[in-house]
């Protein structure tokens, strides 16, 4: 398959017009290319606070209410897209009010009008501290005509056993929406989706947020580029990067993934990473203290 991974702008919006033109357009681009999955960022739908007004997308409780809004209007035009374009598009991802919690939650859309819901598992200092953001609903696989895809947003990528459950479930691809406001922070998110390539050997894709926007609280300012990895070992890159764009500047990076080199590297790689992860077990239970002063 041909994979586009998002390095995506969020921008002010005058008016409903301007996100459906500006959405239509993103996909419109990548379907072109012959992506056949499409992965926009974590936090890509805080841009729709602007559409409530500059008093409602500057403070927390204020942009979410009003991405909450918007939101399933949203979704409605993701799932047009979707259907429109023949593609899965992994939306941009919003704070959900669920119950009495507010959670951070991304939808997979199908070209067959079906969407899966998948929920950031650990949430970071400001998603705690500052926002109340907790933890949603469990990991998913989504079982699609593309593959089994899992999804890690942003932090989840960086705690190995989220992507273990995910590939013990069988997950070949795992999705890696981002929302990082300084280079440390996108470096973090990108150790962890190579990370996870190399130990489950698979197929990881990094969205990420680019670019300034003051008036859009929590995402003022953002770093990244959007990023494809697989294993370094036979059939993938020595490096472990299939593709990368280039960094803060807004676009899509695209690859194409065979998912019998995923097969085949899991079957018979040069090492066997995901087959040898048990052995760890009985070995971290057995650490010895040797006195060498």
């Amino acid at each position: 398959m041909k994979i586009a991974t998002a390095a995506y702008p969020p921008t002010w919006l005058d008016n409903w017009g301007a996100y459906e033109e500006k959405l239509s357009a993103w996909v419109s681009d990548a379907a072109e290319q012959g992506a056949e999955l499409l992965v926009f960022p974590e936090y890509g739908a805080m841009e729709l606070a602007s559409l409530s007004g500059e008093q409602a997308a500057g403070s927390v409780q204020g942009s979410i209410e009003a991405v909450g809004e918007w939101l399933p209007k949203a979704n409605a035009l993701y799932a047009t897209l979707a259907q429109e374009h023949g593609v899965h598009i992994l939306s941009p991802s919003a704070p959900v009010r669920d119950g009495a919690r507010t959670v951070n939650r991304t939808g997979l859309f199908t070209p067959d009008g079906k969407v899966g819901w998948q929920d950031k598992q650990i949430m970071t200092r400001f998603e705690r501290d500052d926002w109340g953001v907790e933890g949603g609903g469990p990991l998913q696989i989504f079982d699609t005509t593309l593959g089994k895809i899992g999804v890690l947003i942003c932090y989840d990528s960086e705690f190995p056993l989220l992507g273990k459950a995910l590939a013990d479930a069988g997950a070949e691809i795992i999705l890696v929406p981002s929302a990082t406001e300084a280079e440390e922070g996108y470096s973090r998110v990108r150790i962890g989706a190579m990370a996870r390539a190399l130990e489950l050997q698979c197929v990881t894709v990094m969205a990420s947020l680019v670019g300034e926007e003051p008036r859009l609280y929590a995402v003022e300012e953002n770093r990244g580029r959007g990023g494809i990895f697989g294993p370094p070992d036979r059939g993938f890159p020595p490096s472990g990067v299939i593709s990368e764009g280039v960094m803060d500047a807004p676009g899509w990076t695209y690859a194409d993934v065979d998912l019998e080199a995923i097969r085949a590297v899991r079957a018979d790689g040069r090492v066997l990473n995901l087959t040898h992860w048990a052995e760890q077990a009985p070995r971290v239970g057995q650490v010895s203290h040797s006195q060498l002063t």
